[in-house]
């Protein structure tokens, strides 16, 4: 997906599910609130990229250590660290292969304003 910008009209590529509509008396639920797929708004802000997962993350500090420091361990540890990078490898490779994912503002035609949402759920007009 192209790079979200400010003031760019996207559509909602799939129903979203927000939450349970309260009434009455505390904690009565009445329904539950769906914005439909193919809403259209206007991007009002772009918030940053969105968290990395604890494998990533993990990846990185391990890739990092082996890096720096993987020519003076023993010949046993730096095997099982070479094997532990290697298990995470498609996790990270899958994660560069994404690009830049971020959370986004949206006002949707209709009024609603949704915050801190995925652009995987949205797509470019």
């Amino acid at each position: 997906m192209t790079t979200l910008e400010e003031g760019r009209r996207v559509r909602l590529a799939e129903d979203l599910g927000i939450g349970e509509a309260l009434a009455g008396e505390p904690g009565a639920v009445v329904g539950f609130l769906t914005l439909g797929a193919g809403m259209e708004g206007t991007v009002e802000r772009v918030h940053g990229e969105l968290p990395q997962s604890q494998e990533v993350r993990e990846y990185q500090r391990l890739k990092a250590l082996f890096e720096d420091y993987g020519h003076t361990m023993p010949e046993a540890s730096r095997e099982r660290l070479a094997a532990e990078i290697a298990e995470l490898e498609p996790r990270w490779a899958a994660y560069q292969g994404q690009g830049r994912r971020v959370t986004v503002r949206v006002r949707w035609d209709n009024g609603f304003v949704l915050d801190e949402l995925h652009q995987d759920v949205l797509t470019l007009l």
